[in-house]
């Protein structure tokens, strides 16, 4: 899918569509799955539950929230590329981690669901048409194109894959390469 124009989409996602480099999306998120399995598989759950500061959600958690958006992104893309012009609501990211125990659960179940959700996301993508992905509604208050839909999930992961190798590997000691 092209790449979005940032009149196409809330400014609030500009960040993350400009992380994107430039190329196949789909490609794209389909290598993502290995970089961030290679970079979480090898914990154990006592390291998934690290949080680098009070505040800030374990690794469990954070997997949890990409999983959580990208389910909600899907939903969006759906209804956008079959037509629906109902005003899709934002949503709150908090309420979902407190009510979702990402804790209680292994991570390698979270990322089998993140692997299992991933897939569904290429299928739905690889189902598009390209007249479809031109298609619009109005997300959390504003247009948004349907096509900038797997650039802000790809820049999402690309943001939090960030986040894990700068805040929580260092401070657990855990080595990563580029």
């Amino acid at each position: 899918m092209r790449r979005p124009n940032p009149l196409e989409h809330a400014s609030y996602y500009r960040g993350y569509v400009d992380r994107v480099p430039e190329g196949c999306v789909v490609e794209q998120l389909a290598a993502q799955v290995e970089v961030t399995n290679a970079l979480l598989a090898d914990l154990d759950d006592e390291q998934a539950l690290f949080r680098y500061a009070p505040d800030k959600w374990s690794l469990k958690e954070l997997l949890g929230h990409v999983v959580d958006t990208e389910r909600i992104f899907q939903v969006r893309l759906l209804r956008i590329v079959r037509g629906d012009e109902t005003p899709l609501p934002g949503f709150e990211q908090d309420p979902y981690i407190e009510s979702a125990g990402f804790d209680r659960r292994p991570m390698g179940e979270l990322l089998e669901e993140y692997g299992a959700v991933r897939a569904a996301t290429l299928t739905l993508l690889r189902s598009v048409e390209p007249e479809d992905a031109d298609r619009s509604a109005v997300v959390s208050g504003a247009p948004m194109v349907a096509c900038t839909i797997p650039w802000i999930l790809a820049g999402h992961e690309l943001h939090h894959v960030d986040v894990v190798r700068e805040r929580y590997l260092p401070a657990l000691g855990v080595r990563t390469g580029r």
